[in-house]
């Protein structure tokens, strides 16, 4: 068993010139050594995005609000969660969804999801597909009709 104190997690960061704003990422599972299935809390400050809007082939995900608030972007439709709200993604469905946060504070939100050895990630709304092989840790990208292409954004 692996205890990881609050505070004590690798993080990952994004710059507040990504043009889906900064965050801030507490890497549980990977701290952890898990392979299994991947876990995160993530800081989402005001006017940040999580990730274009995106779909996964093969990986499940699902996010649960701890502080703050988000909007939902799902297909379009916006929904707004607050703690203790949750939203969950099956492996394959066509689904579009980010989040956004329009408050004026930040979010918190804890993010799970599963570790195929390969994922196919849609960006519909970018015209990308991200090809991903976790086994030698490659990523390569495609426009949605499978041009080699760069990565969304």
């Amino acid at each position: 068993m692996t205890v990881i104190k609050r505070g004590t997690a690798r993080m990952d960061s994004g710059r507040s010139d990504d043009p889906l704003g900064p965050y801030t990422a507490e890497l549980i599972s990977d701290t952890g050594g898990l392979s299994q299935f991947g876990a995160f809390i993530e800081t989402l400050p005001p006017d940040s995005a999580s990730s274009f809007n995106h779909w996964h082939l093969t990986e499940d995900e699902m996010v649960l609000m701890l502080s703050g608030s988000v909007t939902l972007i799902e297909d379009g439709v916006e929904t707004t969660l607050e703690p203790g709200d949750s939203a969950t993604w099956t492996a394959g469905a066509a689904v579009g969804h980010n989040l956004r946060n329009d408050s004026d504070s930040d979010a918190r939100y804890l993010v799970i999801g599963t570790r195929a050895a390969g994922d196919r990630v849609t960006y519909p709304t970018q015209n990308r597909v991200l090809i991903y092989d976790r086994t030698t840790d490659t990523r390569r990208y495609e426009t949605l009709d499978g041009r080699p292409s760069t990565k969304p954004g």
